[in-house]
């Protein structure tokens, strides 16, 4: 197989542009700050593994020229117009011949070991999901992206408990990564993942 390339789905980190239903929680200043340390954690973890291609792949497109605010060193792309799913479809479609996976920028426990399982997958399946507790998911990848249709993924119900469900329908042969990740939407996610962080450091101490 190919080196895979990981795009991570990011927009411009800017105050009161990201984040906004945490926002409301924990305020804007906060919810900038978590989303910029979050989105520059995964790329360098991702981009120092030494086994993936990273590209950001940002909205609004004209961002994909700036810099100041984004990971150093990580190629950027712009994801283009559409819904959700046509904008992942364009960019999964960039990869050509490569397996190919779009992941979030806001999943604190995004892994290196999580990508390269669901790398792993698209082995034995045409694509690949990532599962996050809201009933969407963190992660969608292609074994081979240049053959997705424009419309793969029109129809899915983006931002809804059915996201994940609506997805599976429409690839049909798809590998399900058995981890449930959390998408840090509102103040009790953002409270649950500050506790964990926490005790994970106290345990390393």
């Amino acid at each position: 197989m190919d080196r895979p390339i990981v795009f991570i789905f990011a927009r411009a980190p800017r105050f009161g542009g990201v984040k906004t239903r945490l926002a409301r929680d924990i305020g804007a200043a906060e919810a900038l700050r978590f989303y910029r340390n979050t989105l520059h954690g995964v790329a360098r973890r991702l981009a120092s593994s030494g086994r993936l291609d990273v590209v950001l792949a940002v909205t609004p497109d004209k961002a994909a020229t700036e810099s100041g605010y984004w990971p150093a060193g990580i190629a950027r792309v712009a994801q283009g117009r559409g819904d959700l799913g046509r904008r992942m479809v364009r960019v999964l479609k960039c990869a050509g011949s490569r397996p190919a996976i779009v992941i979030g920028s806001d999943i604190p426990d995004a892994s290196v070991a999580l990508v390269l399982d669901a790398v792993r997958a698209l082995g034995t399946r045409r694509f690949v999901l990532g599962p996050t507790q809201d009933g969407g998911y963190w992660l969608i990848g292609a074994r081979h992206p240049a053959r997705l249709a424009r419309q793969q993924l029109d129809g899915v119900r983006w931002s809804t408990s059915h996201a994940l469900t609506d997805t599976v329908a429409r690839l049909h042969d798809v590998s399900l990564l058995p981890q449930t990740l959390t998408d840090v939407d509102d103040g009790r996610d953002y409270s649950l993942i500050k506790s964990r962080q926490s005790l994970q450091q106290r345990v390393h101490v």
